[in-house]
Formats: C-alpha cells, structure tokens, sequence
C-alpha cells in the first residue's frame, strides 16, 4: 500500500499463525530502499517486484532491521537480483540454525500427515540463507533522490534491532521495536535487553512519527501511534517488575 509521497508497506506477509509480518520501501527520484525482505523468498520476490513497480528505473537497495528470520528470509531472493543488503554488523546467523527454524515450522504443523511430507519446506521454496553485506553504522544516510532515509539504532527486542526514518513524510519503519496489535516478542533476551528497548521507546517518541510501519501487525497513524508505543512500553515495565515475559512462565 502506498502511504505517502514516498513510502510503502507491504504488510500481512505469511510467517506463522497467528503472526504476519511486514515489509516495506522508499521510492525517490533515483533510488529505492527495501526494508526487511520477509521470512523466505517469495516474500522476498512480492517485496521486489513492488519496489521495482513503483520505481523502475531506479537503483535498488534492501536492509534488514534485525537478525531473526522473518525479516531476512527473502535476502536470497534480493541479493541474487544485484541488489546490496545492509544491516546491523552484528547480524549472524548460520545454517544450522536456518534449518532449525524450518523444522520448527514442520513441527507446529497440526496434521501428522503434513508434518510427515515436511510440507514446511513448501514455505521456504528456493530459500537460501543470505546475511547482509553491508554493515550499517550509527550516522548512515540513504540519499533517495529528493527524499533521504535515516537510520536510528533501536536495540532491546534484539541488539541488532534498527528503524528507518524518513523526514520528508515523517514515518518511521520500525522492525520489531514495535508491534501493533500482537505482544511484542520479548523472549529473544531478557531485562538487560528490556531497559535498551525502553530507551529506544524513548528516541522513537522524540521523533513523532505521523506514521508508523510495525514489524507485525497494521501500520499505525494518528493516535494510534503513541497509543502502540505505550502498549509495548507498558509490557516492558511489566515484565521487568514480574521478572519474565508475558509469554512466558515465571522461573
């Protein structure tokens, strides 16, 4: 869906029930910058044929907003395409844990009959596990053509977690640092990484986005903005004086 001048989101990408999870682009003048390429290369062919649409002639460019692999499933797909990958240097994943994830998927599968085909692997069709090649820094700028993309270091969900300003039309793509309507994922750390999340929280309301492009569930505008913002700042607080996540048993 086009939300403004420049930006996109493509939101509802499959992953797993009852999860989506969103992607979106940037299309200037003379290039286009992909965020997060979803969790296997089909996803990763619909996010690029949309930003190939909305601007054809322009250069490519993808990033992903963090490690786990619903938002780098489809750099396969990208990268085979000439497009170049940036992400947070300390994205690392290897294939052992790639295969992990699609036997996890195959396990979750309710029917004995389908988990025993492996149908899981129908999901992940011509996915291969690629990791960016570019690291990103704390003062990288992405020049569009008349529009230009910031990046702003928003770790606590994972340390590796960045959002993607952008002024001209102030909305803000923000990975996993918000999630709209779902509980956000606190699991893939602990309190440490709660406290980093809560000053992101913090550098995200400072900026005042009219928009906001979540990493699952539908884009937020107006008030509904502050009003996500709040509900996982809210979660964080809690678990931090419970001691464990909300979607998980106390130790």
């Amino acid at each position: 869906m086009r939300l403004t001048k420049f930006c996109y989101a493509v939101t509802g990408l499959g992953y797993s029930a009852p999860w989506c999870v969103n992607a979106g682009f940037i299309a200037g003048t003379e290039a286009t910058l992909i965020v997060d390429t979803g969790a296997n290369a089909l996803a990763g062919a619909t996010i690029h044929g949309y930003a190939v649409a909305a601007g054809p002639a322009n250069r490519l460019i993808a990033l992903n907003t963090e490690k786990h692999f619903d938002h780098i499933g489809g750099n396969s797909y990208v990268s085979d395409r000439g497009v170049e990958i940036w992400g947070h240097p300390g994205i690392a994943r290897t294939e052992a844990e790639f295969r992990a994830e699609v036997t996890e998927f195959n396990d979750a599968i309710p029917n004995a009959a389908r988990r025993e085909r492996r149908e899981a692997e129908v999901f992940f069709t011509g996915t291969r596990l690629t990791m960016p090649d570019h690291a990103l820094t704390f003062s990288t700028t992405f020049p569009l053509g008349d529009c230009h993309a910031e990046i702003l270091f928003t770790p606590g969900h994972t340390p590796t977690n960045v959002s993607v300003w952008i002024p001209e039309d102030r909305v803000l793509y923000t990975g996993d640092c918000l999630i709209n309507g779902y509980l956000p994922n606190l699991d893939a750390g602990g309190p440490a990484n709660w406290l980093a999340w809560l000053d992101s929280l913090d550098r995200v309301l400072e900026l005042k986005p009219a928009i906001v492009v979540a990493g699952h569930g539908p884009v937020a505008t107006g008030a509904d903005v502050p009003r996500i913002i709040s509900v996982v700042r809210n979660t964080l607080e809690e678990a931090l004086e419970r001691g464990h996540s909300p979607t998980s048993p106390p130790v």
